[in-house]
Order: C-alpha cells, then structure tokens, then sequence
C-alpha cells in the first residue's frame, strides 16, 4: 500500500525531554524516545511508571510542561488532539475504548474523520477501510453487528483498525493484549508486524507483555517511575538481569537514569 500519512509521506515519531503531569503531580522526568518509519519501538515498564501519561501527551490528550513531540520534522508539542491526528498520528488507547453502541462500520467510519474533507469522498472511504478489513478479516463479517457485542479480542481488532482509518504515519498503541488470549494476542501482533512493512508505520507499542512485545520490536525502551532507565535492542534487554528480575519475576529495574543505558547483550 502507497498511502502512508497525512501527505503521503513516511514520518517518524521523536519525543525529546518530555515533562508532563496532572496538577502539581509531575509525572514524566524528560523522557526520550524515538521510533522511526517501518520500525516498531516497544516501551515497557510496570503500572505507574509513566507510559499512559506518555502516550497521552504524546496525542495532544494532555498538555507537556516541557519538551518537543515532532512527527517528522514537524514540531506538534502545542496541537491539540485533533490537529495532531490529522497530522498523521493515531492513538489507540487502553481498554480498547471502541464506541460501544455503535455498528463496527461506524466505528470505522469515525476513525477517518480526520479525512472527511479530502477528495474522494466516500470512494475513498470504501478503499480504506477494504484495507482495513483486510488486516483483520473476522470483522468483515461484523460490520452490522453493535461494536459493544463483540469479543474483548474483536474490540482491540476494531479500535486498531480505527486508528487506521486515517492512514496514519505513526501509531501509537497503549496495551493492547490487556486482558486478551494468547492466540489473539499473537494474532493482534502478528498484524503489527504486517502493518510495520506493508504501510511504512512507525509504531510504538506500551506493552506489559515484555515477552510478545519484544517479539516483534526493533528497538525497546524500559521505563520506570517517569523516566526512561535503559533501552537497547530487545534480545539484549531480555538478556539482562536487572529486566529479567523486574518484568520477568522480581523487582524494579535499579540504574541511572541518566544513563539511559544500551546493554550489549
């Protein structure tokens, strides 16, 4: 497929100094990240470390006290949520967060509401959401059906193939195999994969499924209490002692935080 972002162009996602938070709560300490396109970047990290504030700030869905979000060489710090999807960055959030008395057509159909103004009108949206469909057949069949009715696995298919409605450059996922079944959870993943190469995305993907993140990441980043501690490649970090006693059975990642360490594996 050709159509990759808002103008048709490959874009990167770099998050440069982050600081947000909620009131005087200072949530996120200059957080760094970066993925580039048709690569998969995975951020892990336990509850409260920070990823949800990220990606929310990230969005537009919250304000950054500080620091740069740049898609490509567009600086996109200070747009709301909206302006920064047209921009070609889609957000899908925890919990899925489909509209749940909505048919699986208009779900979809919402998803491109950055693209009503373009040209080709409804053709266009027929195209696009083939494609859609495309990487997730079992929703053909449940176009008519009430978005709410579906299974907690069709739920997270849906809200993914929503944000693809706009074609986006960048994706943004937050936990996406909560609460899901191993087999749908490798399938959801599977289509990331496809997603990565077929369209040009550069995803970033919260996940803590350390082990099916991983699995498909480029490059991973391990984050905790507002800040990022290390990152590397992800078969590095899986090796190292101090991830495998936080995320694998033990308990939290202990380094410098201005280190930003890259284990060597």
């Amino acid at each position: 497929m050709s159509d990759h972002g808002a103008d048709g162009a490959l874009v990167s996602l770099h998050i440069q100094d982050l600081y947000a938070g909620y009131g005087r709560l200072e949530v996120l300490h200059g957080v760094s990240v970066g993925v580039e396109s048709s690569r998969i970047a995975a951020l892990v990290g336990a509850n409260g470390a920070g990823k949800t504030t990220l990606l929310r700030a990230v969005s537009g869905l919250m304000r950054a006290g500080a620091g740069t979000v740049r898609l490509g060489d567009r600086d996109v710090t200070k747009l709301g949520a909206e302006a920064i999807a047209a921009a070609g960055l889609a957000h899908v959030p925890e919990n899925r967060l489909v509209f749940p008395t909505l048919s699986v057509e208009d779900n979809l159909t919402l998803g491109a509401w950055t693209r009503r103004r373009e040209r080709g009108g409804k053709a266009a949206l027929e195209t696009r959401r083939s494609q859609v469909l495309g990487y997730f057949p079992r929703l053909a069949d449940r176009l008519g059906q009430v978005a709410g009715t579906l299974s907690g696995g069709e739920q997270q298919m849906l809200a993914v193939g929503r944000g693809l409605m706009a074609r986006p450059s960048v994706l943004i996922l937050d936990e996406p195999s909560l609460g899901l079944a191993p087999l749908v959870i490798r399938e959801i993943f599977a289509t990331l994969a496809r997603l990565r190469s077929d369209e040009g995305l550069a995803i970033l993907l919260v996940e803590q499924n350390i082990r099916a993140a991983f699995k498909i990441a480029d490059h991973a980043y391990v984050m905790d209490r507002g800040s990022v501690l290390m990152q590397g490649e992800p078969t590095a970090l899986l090796d190292d002692e101090r991830v495998q006693q936080a995320y694998l059975g033990g308990g939290y990642v202990k380094v410098d935080p201005e280190s930003q360490e890259t284990p060597t594996g």
